[in-house]
């Protein structure tokens, strides 16, 4: 059993496909700790890269984590326990599903769960995305959960992006002011993955600007039926860097769909 079932204290579980991507949702990760909700998160992918070990960047996150107020034994590292390679996640969507199944149904009081946004910017954050909202839909909980923008290519050029840009098609966006004591160490947090440095260096000045300028925490409700169809128009951004196709995410996610 992965949660104790003695535990009555209602639940807001947060999914992430990677160790760092807890940088879109600071601000709501404080917010459920402050309601009084115990709050869970989960990686569903090791992390792993040639030149970084899963424990590497597994103790990044814990240690932001910790101090966003998470007890260590909250954080769950399912994808190093699968053993889910990073980039890799729509490969291996049964083996995902059935530890995020068995998870859900462990916590007895589930007031909130929050999850990468269906947006083409990575396609472990689809795959991630479009297993959770199925579940949560076989579930009857889907009014539980939200999404939260990363970063995705919608109306860009070439192999530009843009980070925390919500997407129309992906409903209406809720927006939570984030005070500017939170805007400060929300950027220090995200100077806190130093195995991620490539990564960050084109990240960082984009979440900067965001929190600088706009400084809003941004979640969309999230639907059954946009699983099925294509994030926004265009080349998606993993196409456009040849990480992966929109055809194959339709594949693995059909394939997998058929066996629920």
């Amino acid at each position: 059993m992965l949660i104790e079932m003695s535990s009555l204290q209602p639940a807001a579980l947060f999914l992430f496909a990677h160790q760092d991507d807890e940088f879109g949702i600071f601000q709501k990760i404080i917010d459920e700790c402050h309601k009084g909700h115990r709050v869970y998160c989960a990686y569903l992918t090791d992390g792993r890269s040639k030149k970084v070990s899963p424990e590497r960047r597994n103790q990044e996150s814990l240690s932001v984590l910790i101090q966003l107020g998470i007890k260590e034994k909250d954080i769950f590292f399912a994808g190093n326990m699968l053993t889910i390679p990073d980039a890799e996640l729509p490969e291996y969507m049964n083996l995902a599903s059935d530890w995020i199944k068995e998870w859900f149904k462990s916590i007895p009081i589930i007031e909130a769960i929050y999850i990468p946004a269906w947006e083409g910017g990575h396609q472990d954050h689809d795959a991630l995305h479009a297993i959770t909202v199925a579940i949560a839909h076989k579930m009857g909980i889907l009014n539980c959960v939200w999404q939260f923008s990363l970063y995705n290519a919608y109306r860009c050029v070439g192999t530009l992006f843009r980070v925390f840009l919500p997407l129309p098609l992906n409903g209406k966006v809720e927006n939570t002011r984030i005070l500017w004591k939170w805007r400060f160490q929300f950027l220090r947090y995200c100077l806190s993955y130093p195995s991620q440095l490539m990564t960050w260096v084109g990240l960082f000045p984009f979440v900067a600007l965001h929190y600088l300028t706009s400084g809003v925490q941004m979640l969309q409700p999230v639907s059954y039926d946009r699983i099925r169809e294509r994030p926004h128009d265009g080349a998606l951004y993993y196409e456009r860097r040849g990480f992966y196709t929109w055809e194959k995410m339709t594949i693995r996610l059909s394939n997998w769909l058929n066996t629920e």
